[in-house]
């Protein structure tokens, strides 16, 4: 029997059509399969989880079938309470599947801790901008008998000398004492 006629053959065609219909179910029941287990159209909305303590946050992730994954803590935020959630993603109100992970960053307790620069017997132009630039604040200036005019005499914070090299939190007020030129 030649090629071209066994592929006309009767017996060739029942088996591709076999082979076409054993496809198509096996095909619709892979897909039945896929939806069920993959719970294919139902969503969770994520919760507003911003400014929420992180035992609050536990208890309503929970709640939806969320998993919650704390990714770190950011630079701090005053505007929200220490230890509380600052940042999420996915965002509040997306849809996502359940046991989805929600990144969370946290707000530290406090500003991080920044050496303070070697700022004695430099002019208040060049003091103020390294000051600025670490994220210190300048505050209080006062004058005292010294012959370097407008130079950086002393440092201190909350009325204690500090010196270059020790640590405060960041957008802590440094009062400066300079000299006077007399």
């Amino acid at each position: 029997m030649s090629f071209i006629k066994f592929i006309r053959s009767k017996i060739f065609l029942k088996q591709l059509a076999l082979a076409i219909v054993a496809l198509l179910v096996l095909g619709f029941l892979m897909m039945q399969w896929l939806k069920s287990t993959t719970n294919h159209g139902e969503f969770v909305t994520v919760p507003d989880l911003k400014g929420k303590t992180v035992e609050t946050v536990k208890i309503e992730l929970k709640d939806n079938s969320l998993v919650m994954e704390i990714q770190d803590s950011a630079n701090f935020n005053p505007k929200y309470p220490k230890y509380s959630v600052i940042e999420q993603y996915p965002l509040a109100g997306s849809q996502v599947k359940e046991d989805r992970k929600v990144y969370l960053i946290l707000n530290p307790s406090g500003y991080r801790k920044v050496a303070v620069p070697d700022i004695v017997r430099r002019t208040y132009r060049q003091a103020k901008p390294t000051l600025e630039a670490l994220g210190f604040e300048v505050g209080s200036i006062s004058y005292v008998d010294d012959i370097g005019k407008d130079q950086v005499i002393s440092i201190s914070n909350k009325g204690k000398t500090i010196n270059a090299g020790d640590m405060l939190p960041l957008t802590s007020k440094i009062d400066l004492i300079l000299g006077n030129g007399n």
